[in-house]
């Protein structure tokens, strides 16, 4: 994993937990298996997934740009579509922003998909 790689997953993350609406990210369940396969030093401490395993950053085909996945889960009460389409506008502004910064100015693509209406009483 290159540096820009890993960078555009935490400011993905952070784009995306900014967003009205946003209660989470979720992994995918292959990220959330090795995760919870993976050695931990105590029995007691806590499961926790980073937010930067619910993004996915691949080049884009022919290495044109980026492409962004970003699996959220959502508060009720809120319309899915308008939030969705906030998390897909500011995500992109983001990761173009944070290119920008970096002199490596590239065409991002987005993609969201809502994982999971929470509810109050949802414990996640």
């Amino acid at each position: 994993m290159t540096v820009i790689h890993t960078a555009l997953l935490g400011v993905a993350a952070e784009a995306a937990l900014a967003v009205p609406g946003v209660t989470g990210l979720q992994p995918r369940l292959s990220r959330r298996l090795a995760a919870v396969a993976a050695p931990t030093l105590t029995d007691a401490t806590p499961h926790h997934t980073p937010p930067e395993a619910a993004i996915r950053a691949d080049r884009a085909p022919g290495g044109s740009g980026w492409h962004i996945e970003v699996r959220c889960t959502l508060a009720a009460g809120r319309r899915a579509l308008d939030v969705a389409q906030n998390v897909h506008d500011r995500v992109g502004a983001a990761v173009i922003s944070h290119l920008a910064a970096l002199d490596a100015v590239e065409r991002v693509t987005v993609e969201v998909t809502v994982t999971r209406i929470a509810t109050w009483h949802d414990g996640a």
